[in-house]
């Protein structure tokens, strides 16, 4: 009889380890999605523009370990940028760090427009993030606010 139940059990399913790559791609497609010719840049310390230049050709090579180090850096400089904080973000998803990727992205989200590109890239990895962590509920809460980062057009009479 025992023999028969220990057949019977198996083990627990693992989820399947979620698409890190994919998810960064699909992140960045949402956010062109919702590009609007409203964006604002504020002036920065050209260190910050050297350390996410470096951050970028350290990613096109695949060393997303090395690019969030440096965007890292651009942080410490400009600690409350959206683009960056968003940025960094996804070089943490890129690195497997979703738990780190989800509060970077809130944090971008608190500090940027909440509107445009930007704004659906925050609330996009910010449901992926929550849902790897298997927070379902808030997920579909961020996943549901992206309606909103479209920017209305202008009226004109």
């Amino acid at each position: 009889m025992s023999l028969a139940l220990a057949a019977c059990s198996r083990a627990p399913v693992k989820a399947p380890a979620p698409d890190n790559a994919g998810a960064v791609a699909a992140i960045r497609a949402l956010g062109a999605h919702y590009e609007s010719s409203v964006q604002v840049h504020a002036l920065r310390d050209p260190a910050v523009d050297g350390f996410l230049d470096a951050a970028h050709a350290r990613e096109k090579q695949g060393h997303f370990r090395a690019a969030l180090a440096d965007a890292d850096k651009a942080l410490k400089i400009a600690p409350r940028a959206p683009d960056i904080l968003q940025y960094a973000a996804e070089l943490a998803i890129e690195t497997g760090d979703w738990k780190r990727a989800g509060a970077l992205a809130k944090q971008s989200y608190d500090l940027g427009p909440k509107v445009g590109g930007l704004c659906a890239r925050n609330l996009e990895t910010l449901a992926r993030a929550l849902t790897v962590q298997g927070d379902a509920t808030d997920a579909e809460q961020a996943h549901a606010k992206i309606a909103a980062c479209g920017v209305p057009p202008v009226t004109r009479f």
